[in-house]
């Protein structure tokens, strides 16, 4: 009641009151809607390498963080010289139950209904979504870039009924507080990446997944059926904040990106001119009723 009673008495201050708000939601930054939901991988989360037979091999100083695991075979070469941070399970009970908790998150994203195709990734800007390559292979040359628009929960899912193939020196860049333990790549043949390539995500390959010299891969390699081969690679199983903080994701905000993928929602620069339209609006609405207010009490006595 009390607050009826002084915006009747002084619109100006109801106004001003609005306005206050909307400029509050103007400087405030925009977050934006994550998209479809994330994948989960069960224990599989925690092993950057997942393979089924005949091995999994590394050539020179390959550097694993996280669990390394095969089922039903049991061969694993090159550790040492490569270093594992974690566990290597050799087709034991553990390595099983990751094997089957990565059927069940490459069934799910393979579900997933797609929001466009895009077989050729290089120099694309992509908001959160599931993208397909249609049937070709998902092929990436250059720099794919990863807008999170401000979200930390933003996810993509890759899928390919063929397989992933990456150029040497290509590169996957998540800008915007993004996260790479949000990022899914389902192969429905194998994966191969290519020497000195940057990849951020976790593939899942129903066959095979060969890393070629020099890469790295802040995400995971796991592969349902085939091998897994390296040579003095980089795998981190990444870090992830719920809700809040970039939790280790790689963000390059500051470099220069192509053109946004259609799909994208809004910008957050967008939506502020809107909200900034809108503050001019109220506060002008308040002002003419300051200024009208005089008038109608005059006439009312």
């Amino acid at each position: 009641m009390q607050l009826r009673r002084n915006s009747a008495r002084n619109p100006l201050a109801l106004g001003m009151t609005l306005a206050l708000a909307l400029g509050m939601l103007v400087g405030g930054q925009t977050v934006l809607a994550a998209g479809p939901a994330t994948v989960g991988l069960g224990t599989a989360a925690s092993y950057a390498i997942l393979a089924g037979t005949p091995s999994i091999s590394s050539t020179g100083a390959t550097k694993v963080h996280g669990n390394i695991g095969i089922h039903p075979a049991s061969a694993v070469t090159g550790f040492p010289p490569g270093t594992a941070s974690g566990t290597i399970h050799l087709a034991d009970a553990a390595a099983l139950k990751a094997k089957s908790d990565l059927a069940i998150a490459y069934e799910d994203a393979a579900g997933r209904p797609s929001s466009a195709t895009h077989a050729a990734l290089g120099g694309l800007t992509l908001a959160a979504g599931v993208y397909t390559a249609g049937g070709a292979t998902l092929d990436l040359t250059g720099t794919l870039t990863l807008d999170a628009e401000h979200n930390p929960d933003a996810v993509w899912i890759f899928t390919a009924t063929s397989d992933l193939v990456t150029a040497s020196s290509s590169n996957v860049k998540i800008i915007n507080g993004g996260q790479a333990c949000n990022v899914f790549w389902q192969v429905t043949s194998s994966a191969t990446l290519g020497s000195g390539s940057t990849m951020r995500g976790t593939i899942m390959a129903l066959t095979s997944i060969t890393i070629a010299a020099g890469v790295t891969v802040e995400g995971r390699a796991l592969a349902r059926n085939g091998k897994v081969t390296m040579i003095a690679d980089k795998i981190s199983v990444p870090t992830c904040v719920r809700g809040g903080g970039s939790g280790g994701a790689s963000s390059n905000a500051g470099a220069t990106t192509p053109p946004t993928d259609a799909l994208a929602t809004t910008s957050p620069s967008g939506r502020s001119l809107s909200l900034l339209i809108l503050f001019v609006a109220v506060l002008s609405t308040a002002l003419l009723l300051a200024v009208l207010a005089p008038s109608r009490r005059a006439r009312r006595r």
